[in-house]
Protein backbone atom coordinates (compact mmCIF):
# COMPACT_ATOMS: atom_id res chain seq x y z
CA UNK A 1 0.00 0.00 0.00
CA UNK A 2 1.25 3.82 -0.74
CA UNK A 3 -0.02 6.44 1.60
CA UNK A 4 -1.05 9.45 -0.51
CA UNK A 5 -2.13 11.60 3.00
CA UNK A 6 0.22 14.90 1.83
CA UNK A 7 -1.25 14.74 -1.91
CA UNK A 8 -5.14 14.10 -0.85
CA UNK A 9 -4.14 17.14 1.98
CA UNK A 10 -2.79 19.15 -1.00
CA UNK A 11 -5.65 18.31 -3.08
CA UNK A 12 -8.10 19.61 -0.41
CA UNK A 13 -5.86 23.19 0.15
CA UNK A 14 -4.05 21.93 2.70
CA UNK A 15 -0.30 22.52 2.81
CA UNK A 16 1.84 22.35 6.28
CA UNK A 17 1.41 18.78 8.66
CA UNK A 18 0.47 21.61 11.52
CA UNK A 19 -2.58 22.53 9.95
CA UNK A 20 -3.93 19.82 9.61
CA UNK A 21 -2.47 18.45 13.39
CA UNK A 22 -4.94 21.36 14.06
CA UNK A 23 -7.77 20.38 11.81
CA UNK A 24 -7.67 17.24 13.60
CA UNK A 25 -7.47 18.43 16.94
CA UNK A 26 -10.91 20.18 16.37
CA UNK A 27 -12.48 16.96 15.18
CA UNK A 28 -10.83 15.35 18.76
CA UNK A 29 -8.02 13.21 17.21
CA UNK A 30 -4.43 14.81 19.01
CA UNK A 31 -1.72 13.58 17.76
CA UNK A 32 2.01 14.26 18.51
CA UNK A 33 4.51 16.09 16.15
CA UNK A 34 6.51 13.07 15.90
CA UNK A 35 3.30 11.02 14.86
CA UNK A 36 2.32 13.77 12.79
CA UNK A 37 5.15 13.48 10.82
CA UNK A 38 5.19 10.08 10.67
CA UNK A 39 2.00 10.44 8.85
CA UNK A 40 2.62 13.57 6.84
CA UNK A 41 6.66 12.54 5.75
CA UNK A 42 6.08 8.54 4.97
CA UNK A 43 4.69 5.84 5.45
CA UNK A 44 3.31 5.36 8.56
CA UNK A 45 3.98 2.20 11.23
CA UNK A 46 0.38 2.22 12.81
CA UNK A 47 -2.56 3.74 12.63
CA UNK A 48 -5.81 3.42 14.07
CA UNK A 49 -9.41 3.06 11.98
CA UNK A 50 -10.83 4.97 14.05
CA UNK A 51 -8.36 7.77 13.53
CA UNK A 52 -8.24 6.96 9.80
CA UNK A 53 -12.10 7.87 9.85
CA UNK A 54 -11.29 11.20 11.58
CA UNK A 55 -8.75 12.23 8.65
CA UNK A 56 -11.13 10.97 6.47
CA UNK A 57 -14.31 13.19 7.61
CA UNK A 58 -11.49 16.05 8.08
CA UNK A 59 -9.93 16.04 4.27
CA UNK A 60 -13.41 15.24 2.93
CA UNK A 61 -12.27 12.32 1.00
CA UNK A 62 -12.32 8.17 1.20
CA UNK A 63 -9.92 6.28 2.11
CA UNK A 64 -8.97 4.88 -1.48
CA UNK A 65 -7.38 8.44 -1.38
CA UNK A 66 -5.51 7.52 0.98
CA UNK A 67 -4.29 4.39 0.61
CA UNK A 68 -3.49 3.36 -2.71
CA UNK A 69 -3.40 -0.38 -3.64
CA UNK A 70 0.33 -1.76 -5.12
CA UNK A 71 -0.68 -5.48 -6.30
CA UNK A 72 2.42 -5.60 -8.17
CA UNK A 73 4.39 -5.85 -4.93
CA UNK A 74 2.94 -8.81 -3.67
CA UNK A 75 5.25 -11.89 -4.22
CA UNK A 76 3.30 -14.44 -6.16
CA UNK A 77 3.70 -18.72 -5.15
CA UNK A 78 6.86 -19.98 -6.40
CA UNK A 79 7.88 -16.56 -7.33
CA UNK A 80 11.29 -15.49 -6.20
CA UNK A 81 11.41 -12.28 -4.56
CA UNK A 82 13.64 -9.55 -6.46
CA UNK A 83 14.65 -6.20 -4.97
CA UNK A 84 14.50 -3.06 -7.02
CA UNK A 85 17.43 -1.03 -6.76
CA UNK A 86 17.66 2.33 -8.41
CA UNK A 87 20.41 2.60 -10.75
CA UNK A 88 23.49 4.25 -9.30
CA UNK A 89 22.13 3.36 -5.75
CA UNK A 90 24.65 1.83 -3.91
CA UNK A 91 23.41 -1.32 -1.62
CA UNK A 92 24.55 -1.58 2.03
CA UNK A 93 25.52 -5.26 3.17
CA UNK A 94 22.80 -6.91 5.52
CA UNK A 95 23.08 -5.74 9.01
CA UNK A 96 24.21 -9.16 11.05
CA UNK A 97 23.52 -8.76 14.87
CA UNK A 98 26.28 -9.63 16.70
CA UNK A 99 26.40 -10.60 20.84
CA UNK A 100 27.88 -7.94 23.15
CA UNK A 101 30.40 -10.35 23.95
CA UNK A 102 31.42 -10.47 20.48
CA UNK A 103 30.30 -14.09 19.68
CA UNK A 104 27.93 -14.38 16.67
CA UNK A 105 24.19 -15.84 17.56
CA UNK A 106 23.43 -18.72 16.33
CA UNK A 107 22.02 -19.45 12.92
CA UNK A 108 18.25 -18.35 12.41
Amino acid sequence: MKWNLRLTAANKGIWKASELQRMLADHGLVISAGKMSGLWSGQPVSLKLEDLDVVCVVLGCEIGDLLIPEPDKVPRPGQQETRRVAVGATVSPAVVPKRRDGRSLPPG
